[in-house]
C-alpha cells in the first residue's frame, strides 16, 4: 500500500508555471508506475502524464504534450509535473495515482490506479 500528497499548486497567469510535486509513503514506491490526473469542475476526471516504474518511459495527454514533464525520483519517493505554458483551460484539482498495472496502455485509464492523493488546485487566469 501507499500513501499519496501532492503539493505546488496554486494560482498562476497564463503563459506561466507551475511544478507540482507528489509525495509517497512506503519502501514500494519504485514497484508502481505513476500517473497524474486532473478533474476541472462539472466534467469528469482525465488523464495527464503517466511514467514507468523507473521513469523510462512517459505518456502524455495531448492537451498537454510539449508544455508539461513528468518525472519520478525513487531515491526520494516522488514525482512531478513540471507544467509550463499554462492556459486557463488546465484549471483543475490534479490528483497524483500509483498503478499495480502491467501493460503501460492501462496506465492512461483512472480505473487502473489503486491509489490517489487528495488533490491540488491549479487555477490558470487569463
Amino acid at each position: 500500500q501507499v500513501q499519496l500528497v501532492e503539493s505546488g499548486g496554486g494560482l498562476v497567469q497564463a503563459g506561466g508555471s507551475l511544478r507540482l510535486s507528489c509525495a509517497a509513503s512506503g519502501r514500494t514506491f519504485s514497484t508502481y508506475a505513476m500517473g497524474w490526473f486532473r478533474q476541472a469542475p462539472g466534467k469528469e476526471r482525465e488523464f495527464v502524464a503517466a511514467i514507468s516504474w523507473r521513469g523510462g518511459n512517459t505518456y502524455y495527454a495531448d492537451s498537454v504534450k510539449g508544455r508539461f514533464t513528468i518525472s519520478r525520483d525513487n531515491a526520494k519517493n516522488t514525482m512531478y509535473l513540471q507544467m509550463n505554458s499554462l492556459k486557463p483551460e488546465d484549471t483543475a484539482v490534479y490528483y497524483c495515482a500509483a498503478s499495480n498495472a502491467v501493460l503501460a496502455a492501462s496506465w492512461l485509464q483512472a480505473r487502473q490506479y489503486a491509489y490517489w492523493g487528495q488533490g491540488t488546485q491549479v487555477t490558470v487566469s487569463s
